[in-house]
């Protein structure tokens, strides 16, 4: 087989190139297909600035979106994963009708005891968040829409938290759900 010149060599393995590849004489060629994650930030996602924090809630308090309030600052004071969050019941973040000051769950993924801290603001929000689901008697803090299913599913969050994050001006690929959990250290 006659050598290539360097210039041709040099395209042979180019990522999203369509060129064939011939396995063997007697097999048929293959076409090479572009990465899922071509294009795609990868590797951790960034925290969000205090500036943008206080955007995104400023822009749910407008708007009186009292579940996404709750959520975006219990994700923020609680540092919990994902899917964590959204397993929250209401017994874990009140007693009584009164949002507590601090709640321990086991974290689904390490199955130890994590303990946090609920701010002011926080307890206001998931306050207000409750008398909105009082009647409805639910046992998940982020009940959801679809019959199916107990609580928000982790997927349905990524999609709100990108929708947050899109709101307040930022690049929604920059940022996911583990951002929400690395914010409060970062500012700390």
């Amino acid at each position: 087989m006659p050598r290539r010149p360097w210039s041709d060599r040099s395209r042979e393995g180019e990522v999203g190139s369509e060129e064939t590849i011939m396995l063997d004489s007697n097999q048929p060629s293959v076409p090479r297909r572009d990465p899922w994650n071509k294009g795609r930030l990868i590797g951790q996602k960034r925290p969000l600035k205090p500036k943008d924090v206080w955007s995104i809630r400023v822009r749910l308090q407008v708007e009186r979106r009292a579940r996404n309030l709750a959520l975006f600052n219990l994700a923020i004071d609680s540092k919990l994963r994902g899917c964590d969050l959204v397993r929250l019941q209401v017994d874990d973040v009140s007693v009584g009708g009164r949002v507590r000051d601090r709640a321990t769950i086991v974290q689904k993924k390490t199955g130890r005891p994590v303990q946090f801290e609920i701010t002011e603001q926080t307890r206001a929000a998931v306050q207000a968040w409750l008398a909105d689901t009082r009647s409805r008697n639910i046992r998940y803090l982020f009940p959801s829409r679809v019959r199916t299913q107990a609580h928000l599913s982790t997927r349905q969050y990524a999609r709100i938290v990108h929708s947050w994050v899109a709101s307040a001006g930022l690049d929604s690929s920059a940022y996911g759900t583990h951002s929400m959990r690395r914010t409060k250290p970062a500012q700390i």
